[in-house]
């Protein structure tokens, strides 16, 4: 399968550090980050811990996104995206989606939650990557609410993006026998 790189046609920005005490990045997906929301047995839909360091100091907000880049339709499939988390937030505890800090911005995802949505492949679809992003800003808030598409989210960085950090996990569901 060809694979898509999302983030090959954006501008290059300064990298920083994305760390999580749940996932390794080029690692496999724990079961529990699976979807239970798409039937995925021992799915919970809970977002990771996630933590961030060495982004510009002029940072003035962050946007945390999970994009699946693999899934079988022409635009990929967002898991999960979150903005105008304030500056002085650095991390996100494992299942934060259900509790953001104050001021940050929960936008609907392509399963058509405001949460987060595990890992759901198609069986046999192979191996999908889940690239969780966080980009620090120039802005303390995009111009956005609740009902702005992760993809126009992602428009909005385009203009006040300054660094951005990666981490990325797979996972492939097996058909039955």
């Amino acid at each position: 399968m060809l694979q898509r790189e999302p983030y090959a046609q954006l501008p290059q920005l300064p990298s920083f550090t994305l760390t999580s005490e749940d996932l390794r990045d080029g690692e496999k997906a724990p079961q529990w980050l699976t979807s239970a929301l798409f039937g995925v047995e021992g799915g919970t839909d809970t977002s990771p811990q996630l933590s961030w360091e060495g982004f510009p100091e002029e940072a003035k907000s962050f946007v945390v996104t999970c994009f699946d880049p693999d899934a079988p339709t022409p635009s990929g499939f967002w898991h999960w995206c979150v903005s105008n988390i304030p500056a002085q937030v650095t991390s996100l505890e494992r299942g934060a989606a259900q509790k953001l800090p104050e001021g940050a911005l929960a936008h609907r995802n392509d399963g058509g939650t405001d949460s987060f949505i595990g890992c759901a492949p198609p069986a046999g679809h192979g191996a999908h990557r889940y690239i969780f992003c966080v980009t620090a800003l120039d802005v303390e808030k995009l111009e956005v609410d609740e009902n702005t598409a992760p993809a126009v989210v992602e428009f909005n960085i385009f203009f006040h993006g300054i660094a951005r950090a990666f981490l990325t996990v797979t996972h492939e569901e097996h058909p039955s026998s």
